[in-house]
């Protein structure tokens, strides 16, 4: 099949099958006569692999390690579930840095009045984080800011 055929029936665009065997992760397709690519069964099977492997978030180079895997059928299972335990720490990691970056916006935007005035925290932490500036400051009804007791 060519790659349009492949890529529809992978799921990866056809950009990004050209990407992948530039940068070696997949082998070069087989050519035809005319010069068109020529894609197998068994090269769509991996392609929806690596799809599926990105969808779950991993880079290339632990792509191009679980294929390696993949392919070995003298594979040990433990070297699999580290890759995969390495990218669960990885996204834990990265959610709670996510939940960090979201309350301390939410903080801010909760200190900042909104209003006509010029004074902004949002903009004073971008500015220099000075988040300690405006911890003595909460909301009270409807969102109106005054100072803790």
């Amino acid at each position: 099949m060519n790659i349009g055929q492949a890529a529809k029936a992978s799921g990866v665009s056809a950009k990004m099958i050209r990407y992948y065997e530039q940068t070696g992760l997949i082998p070069k397709a087989d050519r035809r006569e005319s010069g068109y690519r020529d894609y197998s069964a068994s090269d769509v099977h991996m392609l929806r692999f690596i799809r599926r492997a990105r969808d779950l978030g991993f880079a290339v180079a632990e792509i191009n390690e679980l294929l390696g895997l993949w392919r070995d059928k003298s594979r040990h299972s433990s070297d699999v579930k580290r890759i995969a335990q390495t990218h669960i720490d990885r996204l834990q990691e990265r959610a709670r840095n996510l939940e960090a970056m979201a309350a301390t916006l939410g903080t801010l935007v909760a200190c900042c009045s909104g209003d006509d005035r010029p004074d902004c925290p949002i903009l004073d932490d971008l500015e220099e984080p000075t988040l300690g500036r405006w911890a003595d400051i909460e909301t009270g009804p409807a969102g109106a800011l005054r100072h803790r007791p």
